[in-house]
């Protein structure tokens, strides 16, 4: 069988991983051929691929993005995409595809699915926010690089008496603020789930000021005020129907320095978060959901995604990965020492 790989959307630690993992036990246990498109679905939208045996993924564990590159393209907005891609596929001998991407990649993974391309998935995003899977690989990695940032971070909040708001990735989701900002002892955590009082969150920030202390306040760039709006970088959309966020740690600084008249400062992480090797967590679940996947496309179980559940990795409906985002379940932390919103 001669087998595609392809990676979507936006990198993250561990996509080398899966690769290297399929890949592998693909040649060695069951003798496949495999083929690397580039630059997720432009690869067999464009016919772009590249051999990929064992000598091209040796030495990848370790590395973070992706050898095959990554873009957000999404063949179901060009016209005539989906005919492309069945006839390059035909044209290359591919008779299945592994997708390794996050809510984009793996809903494109849904309909190909649907009109007859033999496709499995793997799960990939550092927001944790596909459904059907407890984890997804690359979040532990980003929480990790968060934390990290945070801790550094408070000890120059107290040597200034600043404010600090630190700004994480998180559209619709909060995970990565969630328990960056729990492990990182942040004093206010901001989440996409619920708006929040800007007033409630200068009184936090008095309150920690009066006991001596700086605050770290972590934010969501999805997270939004009362009665506001998601700040965004500009008004311009993806190809999936998404607007570029960022802002909203600049605005919360200036209106935290206005109600308080305390000085404030942002720090995005932005991008640092998605690079640099993974942990070890990530590269173990990684490869399982490699070894998996290959284990799939071998018996013939396509249309499904390799999930963790519990410490087991099972499949799942291609559907039930895409179908609805995972977000944070605000009742659940009421009783946290943390901030969420009114």
């Amino acid at each position: 069988m001669r087998i595609g790989v392809l990676t979507g959307g936006g990198d993250c630690p561990g996509l080398n991983a899966v690769i290297r993992a399929v890949v592998r036990k693909g040649v060695a246990t069951y003798g496949h051929e495999f083929v690397g498109f580039r630059d997720g679905w432009r690869g067999p939208l464009e016919g772009i691929s590249k051999p990929l045996g064992i000598a091209e993924v040796r030495g990848i564990l370790p590395r973070g993005g992706t050898i095959l590159g990554s873009s957000r393209t999404n063949p179901f907005k060009i016209d005539g995409g989906v005919e492309k891609i069945k006839e390059n596929l035909a044209n290359l001998g591919v008779d299945a595809l592994v997708a390794i991407g996050g809510e984009d990649t793996l809903g494109v993974a849904t309909k190909l699915d649907e009109l007859g391309v033999k496709v499995v998935g793997v799960p990939k995003t550092i927001d944790n926010d596909l459904n059907a899977t407890d984890y997804t690989f690359g979040f532990d990695t980003a929480v990790n690089i968060a934390m990290e940032a945070i801790d550094r971070l408070h000890t120059t909040a107290e040597s200034h008496h600043r404010t600090l708001v630190v700004e994480v990735m998180g559209r619709h989701a909060g995970w990565i603020a969630l328990h960056a900002g729990i492990a990182g002892g942040a004093n206010v955590i901001l989440l996409p789930e619920r708006q929040f009082d800007i007033d409630q969150v200068a009184q936090y920030v008095e309150k920690r000021f009066q006991h001596q202390y700086s605050p770290i306040i972590v934010v969501a760039e999805g997270a939004q005020p009362l009665d506001g709006q998601m700040v965004l970088h500009n008004q311009e959309l993806d190809s999936f129907g998404h607007v570029r966020l960022g802002g909203i740690g600049q605005w919360l600084a200036e209106q935290l320095e206005t109600k308080t008249g305390k000085e404030a400062r942002t720090v995005v992480l932005g991008h640092i978060q998605r690079g640099g090797t993974p942990t070890a967590f990530d590269r173990v679940l990684s490869t399982r959901f490699g070894l998996q996947a290959i284990d799939a496309v071998h018996e013939g179980d396509f249309g499904k995604m390799m999930a963790l559940r519990g410490t087991d990795i099972v499949r799942v409906p291609l559907k039930e990965g895409t179908g609805e985002l995972k977000t944070v379940p605000i009742e659940r932390y009421t009783e946290a020492e943390v901030f969420f919103g009114s």
